[in-house]
């Protein structure tokens, strides 16, 4: 017999959804998911794997995986004892959530932002204060002040460039929302090598509130590997590490940071790739009658058109998987896309025309 154990689970599970990718993950042309078009080049993985297979399969990694952490501190110039690798920057944001909120505790979050900070706060029974984006899908600074401040909360959450608005907020805006409260303060900059902004890293020893999270899912074409940083003063880092995974972290994922890292020129190629084809796409946008498209600080753009559900429907119909973002606050009839290959941002472009 079937028994009904819900209420033996946690009650936050009512108000989540299972995270799901509308279109799956398959796709002639796939821009659903802000990777990179470049893959690690063979010769690289070659190097990586004739690596790999001398470790020892048989035995656990490091506790934290300290190789990654200090290839990392070097490659910034900062210290190891600042810097926490993680399996892909999901398990950091769950492990800072973790140190910080907790039953009745309040974290505030602009609106929209990535679905997943507000699911972590639902699951930990933290009190959500949301502040709307403007209309244009930039940040309110001063309603992040306000609310900060009036609602004196905890934790403070601020992706920037932002995912999915493609927005940033300038260095000075975070120093003023970092300064002006001593709630903890993270800035999630998996976007940052896209950026027109300064990276909040230049604050990290002014202000010891401050987290700067980073990804090598996006610029740094590892979003098969796993790899997260965060980046904070000694002290709080110190805390933020307690709740955390250990054994997390596999040797693959250091050993391949760090052949990744020796070889940036890789990633600064294709840094500059996107940036190229990212203002061609937005130029090509803006020239289509019934999209609307915004200007982006991240490798992803943002459109608007009449009927968001129709144009994806015909896209997909097309094997072009773009994200239909229609869902989010102030996003109504809005798709998100990353910049691809030449040959598949022309392929969408072509499509977008004819519709």
């Amino acid at each position: 017999m079937q028994r009904d154990l819900k209420h033996r689970l946690n009650p936050a599970l009512e108000r989540i959804a299972t995270y799901q990718v509308e279109g799956g993950q398959q796709a002639e042309v796939k821009l659903n998911q802000n990777e990179s078009p470049f893959d690690v080049p063979m010769w690289l993985k070659e190097e990586i794997i004739g690596e790999f297979i001398r470790e020892p399969w048989n035995r656990y990694p490091d506790i934290l995986p300290y190789r990654g952490m200090k290839a990392y501190a070097g490659f910034l110039g900062i210290s190891p004892d600042s810097v926490m690798m993680s399996n892909g920057s999901n398990e950091m944001l769950y492990t800072i959530f973790l140190a910080v909120l907790g039953s009745g505790r309040k974290v505030l979050i602009p609106d929209p932002s990535f679905s997943l900070y507000e699911k972590i706060a639902l699951l930990l029974q933290s009190q959500i204060v949301s502040v709307p984006m403007h209309s244009s899908l930039d940040f309110d600074t001063d309603a992040i002040l306000r609310a900060a401040r009036d609602e004196n909360v905890d934790f403070i959450v601020l992706s920037t460039p932002n995912n999915p608005t493609g927005k940033s907020l300038s260095l000075d805006e975070v120093r003023l929302i970092a300064s002006s409260t001593d709630a903890i303060v993270l800035v999630d900059e998996a976007y940052i090598e896209f950026s027109r902004q300064h990276s909040a890293l230049e604050l990290i020893d002014e202000l010891p509130n401050l987290v700067v999270l980073r990804t090598m899912s996006k610029a740094l074409a590892l979003a098969g590997i796993r790899i997260g940083f965060a980046i904070a003063n000694p002290l709080l880092m110190a805390e933020l590490a307690k709740p955390k995974i250990p054994f997390a972290s596999g040797r693959l994922a250091e050993i391949t940071l760090m052949h990744v890292l020796a070889n940036y020129s890789l990633v600064s190629d294709a840094v500059s790739f996107i940036l190229r084809e990212r203002e061609k796409l937005y130029r090509e946008l803006l020239a289509i009658d019934g999209v609307e498209p915004f200007l982006s600080d991240t490798n992803f753009l943002v459109i608007r058109v009449r009927d968001a559900g129709t144009v994806f429907r015909a896209l997909s119909s097309e094997g072009i998987l773009v994200r239909n973002v229609s869902g989010y606050h102030l996003m109504e009839n809005c798709l998100r896309f990353n910049v691809g290959l030449i040959e598949e941002n022309q392929r969408l472009i072509t499509k977008l025309r004819s519709l």
